[in-house]
């Protein structure tokens, strides 16, 4: 696997789940953390949390995806070094969804191994995304799902797994389900980046004429059938929460505060 490690962190959704606030979803207040400079308890954004995963699990690069108009995040994130991270931003182009976000990275991260997050998804363990990388080496899986157990399956992307871990199929929100894992987390090498990137070259004339979007789910689903190695990683006792829903950002600042 090659070594090198970076992020990715979509955030060119417009967030009307949590419309109207004040600023960026990626950049709302929840919880505090000790400034890096001034050693004082300032508050901690929704943002930073995946940003320390990513820290933690080797990335140095991170590449943000914005949608024109959400300056407010480079604004506050800067070029991360109080992170201990490079960051970069790229400007979403094609709005059919989160894959096509994604997929605005493909020049600089064609030959790395990524890790992904959603800004707005909390979740623990510490080390989950190390979790998902020593998996990615032992099984020389093309991508690893971090799955977790949730009570509500029609808010998620929910997997199937057999009995060796691999990842049979997922189901985007379904109505009912007899899964309990989701998937919230992940990471790839660069088969995934490729087949990604010619799949939604693929897709894009139709969703261009027809409308919708794809997500990333819909998209590691079309890998699985054209036979990549899909792995998992389950956290029976972690948690995630999306705080882009007001009842889990509740839950959050509850928790956090």
């Amino acid at each position: 696997m090659p070594e090198e490690i970076v992020g990715l962190l979509p955030a060119a959704g417009l967030g009307s789940r949590l419309s109207p606030i004040p600023c960026s979803k990626e950049i709302f207040p929840i919880g505090f953390t000790v400034h890096h400079q001034h050693g004082d308890l300032h508050p901690k954004v929704v943002g930073q949390y995946l940003l320390e995963h990513m820290q933690r699990a080797g990335a140095t690069q991170v590449y943000f995806i914005l949608r024109k108009g959400k300056w407010d995040i480079p604004d506050y994130f800067g070029d991360g070094s109080q992170l201990q991270l490079y960051l970069a931003y790229l400007i979403m182009q094609r709005p059919y969804g989160t894959p096509y976000s994604l997929d605005q990275a493909y020049n600089f991260v064609q030959q790395k191994r990524v890790i992904f997050g959603f800004p707005d998804i909390l979740f623990e363990p510490q080390n989950a995304l190390e979790q998902l990388l020593q998996r990615q080496d032992e099984t020389a899986a093309d991508v690893v799902l971090g799955c977790f157990i949730v009570n509500h399956p029609n808010k998620w992307d929910m997997v199937a797994l057999d009995q060796n871990g691999i990842v049979t199929n997922i189901l985007a929100k379904p109505a009912q389900s007899d899964l309990v894992y989701n998937w919230a987390i992940a990471c790839w090498g660069p088969t995934f980046t490729e087949f990604m990137h010619h799949y939604l070259n693929q897709e894009e004339e139709q969703l261009r004429v027809l409308g919708g979007e794809l997500s990333v789910g819909e998209v590691i689903l079309a890998a699985i059938n054209a036979g990549l190695q899909v792995q998992s990683v389950c956290f029976d006792t972690g948690s995630c929460l999306d705080v882009g829903v007001p009842e889990d950002l509740q839950k959050a600042i509850r928790q956090l505060s």
